[in-house]
């Protein structure tokens, strides 16, 4: 059997995670990748923004994509496009709400639009290499979520993408029940599905809950009312609109990312019967009862509207103590730390923090174990593939699907290759995978050193050595040393004059043919500093040493100058 005559599925991002979802699907040769998406960056990468699957196998074969399925317009499921655009220039299917949150998005970051954009309306039929697939209506929390059917030689694979079911969805259609029992009609070979709430029982509970409940907890607020939710949640940005137009105020939009997400919501058809929204600029003479604020910052994104106004760095708008922040939305895990240092910053302010744990103000977009199983007697795969969860949803789903009669399970991580057909599940091969940190505008690899040094300055600190030198390695001065955050300060100045002197002393005692190397001398400086400064092994600070060597003309030059001056 060879390659091509293979059905495989290789996911490059959004298993063992949540976010970053990239997935491929390969045969006869060819790959058709499947949503492309970021994640939040942690501790672990200090200085990113966001994280983006790297793309390096699909680059070294790019010849052989066939094409790019967006299943929705959540940041997690297509934020890195316009990133990594240019490691792919494929077709790119999506339905008109995808295409609008996409054009907004390159015209934002001033980049090259991917003119091969094929916009498909939920139930159309397309072809992308030797996959016919179609897209399937799920309900989300964001308009024209699907699900992707696709048809193969070697049988049918539903994708869920992100979806729930909800009898009330306030923007959009409900779940394509009819659509998703058709396609399983003549079976299903695999299910690749989301794991997010695998472990909650029950249902994840309707839209149309949330908006009753929203508006009676904002009715009863006295002073201004922010709410923050995902820009892109937009039946909650309507959920949140109207229960602030209820209570007779004013609703203020603040974030470049939220009025995006609404104008692309508004240019397809969605929130026709949203009240009139004010920017920040107009709302600035508003009485403070009569303010409700729509705000980016759910997640405590570092450069977010609701993460300045917190510090008191945004030009526009503040809260002062008896107003209210209400966090409609889930923290995403891996979130946790810098999502609750922002409350604390609220609640020093005098701000009420209000979460879902402390009030009914957020329901999950995705599937809870009720709602699983019904999507499994629906389909009635032959082989589950859990995705989109990490190591404990995707090992939860697993026991889950057999215990519901699946015949097959696949536990995969990202960069394993699955064979589906024939003759499977079974992993092929392991390809290389990773992850890309957006660091001030340029893509870096999170193994690179740059973060790797960041991690240990800010667990160690660091230490700078300047060292001048002549042509043959005589101390000319004594060394130049900075501590920053290496060693308590006091101390560090009570040893400075005994680091000098053990700095000088070790430098003048290498060899001829030592002394001319810098990075050997270097190395003599590093463990000079820690043994006089009596640094344990687990004390390891950066240690830069600069050496600066003067010629015997820069050092005669020199002495003129100095002559002159005096």
């Amino acid at each position: 059997m060879t390659t091509k005559d293979r059905l495989l599925f290789l996911p490059l991002g959004g298993v063992g995670e949540i976010g970053l979802n990239c997935y491929l699907y390969g045969l006869e040769g060819q790959w058709m990748m499947v949503d492309l998406g970021i994640g939040f960056a942690d501790d672990r990468l200090p200085g990113a923004e966001i994280l983006l699957p790297d793309l390096s196998f699909v680059r070294d074969q790019r010849d052989r994509l066939a094409g790019l399925v967006l299943t929705h317009a959540h940041e997690d499921h297509l934020g890195a496009v316009p990133y990594l655009w240019q490691d792919l220039e494929c077709p790119v299917w999506c339905t008109g709400f995808a295409a609008a949150v996409l054009e907004r998005k390159f015209e934002q970051m001033q980049r090259r639009h991917p003119g091969a954009l094929r916009v498909v309306a939920p139930g159309e039929a397309f072809e992308v290499g030797p996959f016919a697939c179609r897209l399937l209506h799920v309900t989300h929390s964001i308009p024209e979520a699907n699900a992707l059917a696709i048809e193969t030689v070697h049988g049918r694979i539903l994708h869920t993408g992100d979806w729930k079911l909800d009898r009330q969805p306030l923007v959009g259609e409900a779940t394509d029940v009819q659509g998703i029992e058709a396609f399983a009609a003549e079976g299903v070979l695999a299910l690749v599905g989301d794991s997010t709430n695998v472990l909650v029982a029950g249902t994840a509970g309707s839209e149309a809950e949330v908006r009753d409940s929203l508006t009676e907890l904002v009715r009863g607020k006295p002073n201004r009312v922010a709410v923050t939710t995902f820009a892109s949640n937009v039946a909650r940005l309507e959920t949140a609109a109207l229960a602030g137009h209820d209570a007779g105020r004013k609703v203020v939009v603040v974030g470049r990312s939220m009025w995006r997400m609404l104008e692309a919501a508004r240019s397809c058809g969605y929130l026709r019967d949203l009240p009139p929204l004010w920017d920040e600029l107009e709302a600035r003479s508003l009485p403070r009862d009569q303010v409700l604020y729509l705000v980016t910052g759910s997640q405590g994104e570092p450069r977010s509207a609701l993460m300045r106004i917190a510090s008191g760095q945004h030009p526009r708008v503040r809260l002062e103590p008896g107003d209210t922040v209400i966090f409609s939305s889930k923290i995403i895990p891996g979130n946790e730390r810098t999502l609750f240092n922002l409350h604390n910053q609220l609640v020093d302010l005098g701000v009420e923090v209000i979460t879902e744990e402390d009030h009914f103000v957020h329901v999950s977009g995705h599937p809870c174990r009720e709602e699983m199983a019904q999507m499994y007697r629906w389909a009635r795969p032959r082989i589950a593939v859990p995705v989109h969860g990490e190591a404990r949803h995707l090992h939860a789903h697993v026991r889950f699907a057999r215990e519901l009669g699946v015949p097959e399970t696949a536990l995969l991580k990202n960069g394993r290759m699955l064979r589906l057909a024939p003759d499977g599940p079974r992993i092929e091969e392991e390809v290389p995978v990773g992850r890309l940190a957006l660091e001030n505008g340029t893509l870096v690899p999170e193994a690179a050193d740059l973060f790797r040094v960041r991690r240990r300055i800010m667990q160690h600190g660091t230490i700078v050595v300047s060292l001048v030198l002549d042509a043959w390695g005589s101390v000319l001065s004594p060394p130049a040393l900075v501590n920053v955050g290496a060693v308590e300060p006091e101390r560090f100045e009570k040893l400075r004059e005994r680091l000098e002197e053990a700095l000088g002393r070790a430098v003048e005692a290498l060899e001829d043919e030592v002394v001319t190397e810098d990075e050997r001398v270097r190395e003599a400086v590093r463990v000079t500093l820690r043994q006089t400064l009596s640094l344990s092994r687990h004390k390891r600070p950066v240690i830069e040493v600069q050496i600066t060597r003067l010629t015997p003309e820069s050092l005669a030059a020199l002495e003129e100058d100095t002559v002159g001056v005096r």
